[in-house]
């Protein structure tokens, strides 16, 4: 029973980092109104140098905490992130926002390493795949969390009561863990070199890489479909709007879960990128119909299932604690990969190709997934 409350506690801070990027995705008219002169671009940079942070230092995030423990890694995370969203509250000037954004950053970046590694230790091993699946759905079901709540809390106390609430759950979290986490012992700060070397490590392992490199074809395609398919889609666009995200989630939770306790999670995330590929060539037929809403919620949750089995992959491809760092480092850096660019592919593919782009799109990609990972699990034969 403790274990589950410390999976719970651990998931309950996988919310509160996915709320650094969606409080101000949520404040976003707000913020634009009181930075005047800013316009559209800078504060959309404010929502994504959370992100640059990851993108930059990802792996050697999940070198650091490989050497200095879990649990101090979270409660310096969370400590840090509960302190910068209390400043955020006093709307700085812009240039201090974007800084203490990118410190929020660095507690960001330690918490989405630390929680699949603590959570892989705190599972009980038949329900290890089902603990990472929880995890996995943090960040969408934070979203979908402050869409519903967040505009009440800005109209009854503003941008600042919407930081100081988060504030307080990033402090919250900490105490929680404080008493929840196990201790653990720091082994030395890696050297400079130590670093490097720790990076070509990572990406010539096919164990630790494994699971970075399928979830970063993830990445590219699930927040860009999110965010172009619905618009698209005519009159059943709020509706895809809406459904998608929650059939994404409720399928990797409950048909995924199931599941993982029948395959490997790397045939998981191989099946989940069989079934988007082919659900997108069925756009091509359907698309400017209301039938176009099938496939594109296939689609959703076909890349849930990647979802939470590309975190599940990580304990089951590796053991040591050490290395499942380093494998959430990864993840980490690739997954911020993955959203950076997607995006903005997709939105060329589609304005120069209309359907077909968005269909070849989500179909080279979920391939690539696939081949990805054949080619990892070859490395491993070899091994």
């Amino acid at each position: 029973m403790r274990s589950w409350v410390l999976i719970l506690a651990l998931w309950c801070a996988g919310l509160g980092a996915a709320a650094q990027f969606g409080k101000i995705s949520v404040a976003f008219q707000d913020l634009g109104a009181a930075y005047q002169g800013q316009g559209a671009v800078a504060i959309g940079l404010m929502v994504s140098v959370v992100g640059l942070v990851g993108l930059v230092f990802g792996t050697t995030a999940g070198l650091i905490v490989a050497r200095v423990g879990a649990r101090r890694a979270m409660l310096a995370a969370l400590v840090l992130g509960a302190l910068v969203s209390a400043a955020q509250s006093l709307l700085p000037p812009f240039p201090l926002m974007m800084l203490a954004r990118l410190a929020e950053g660095v507690s960001h970046l330690a918490i989405v390493v630390v929680g699949p590694v603590a959570i892989a230790q705190a599972a009980p091993p038949a329900r290890q795949g089902a603990a990472m699946t929880l995890w996995s759905s943090f960040f969408g079901l934070t979203y979908a969390v402050l869409a519903w709540v967040g505009p009440g809390i800005l109209q009854a106390h503003g941008i600042a009561g919407l930081f100081h609430w988060h504030a307080l759950w990033m402090l919250g979290c900490a105490l929680v863990l404080w008493r929840l986490m196990p201790r653990d012992v720091a082994v030395g700060a890696p050297r400079a070199e130590g670093i490097w070397a720790g990076h070509l490590a990572i990406y010539r392992s096919p164990f630790v890489a494994a699971p970075a490199t399928g979830f970063v074809c993830y990445t590219v395609t699930y927040v860009a479909i999110l965010t172009l398919m619905p618009a698209a889609m005519g009159p059943q666009g709020a509706l895809a709007a809406v459904a998608m995200p929650l059939v994404s989630i409720g399928l990797s939770l409950t048909f995924g879960v199931w599941l993982l306790g029948r395959i490997t999670a790397v045939h998981q995330v191989q099946a989940g990128f069989a079934l988007a590929a082919g659900a997108s060539l069925f756009l091509w037929p359907l698309w400017g119909t209301a039938a176009a809403l099938a496939p594109a919620l296939v689609v959703a949750g076909a890349l849930g299932l990647v979802q939470g089995a590309s975190f599940a992959s990580i304990p089951q491809l590796n053991p040591a604690a050490q290395d499942r760092a380093r494998a959430a480092g990864a993840i980490a850096q690739l997954g911020n990969l993955g959203t950076t660019t997607g995006t903005p592919i997709l939105a060329w593919l589609m304005q120069k190709a209309g359907v077909s782009g968005l269909a070849l799109f989500l179909f080279g990609f979920s391939v690539l997934g696939i081949a990805l990972h054949a080619l990892q699990a070859r490395r491993r034969l070899k091994a």
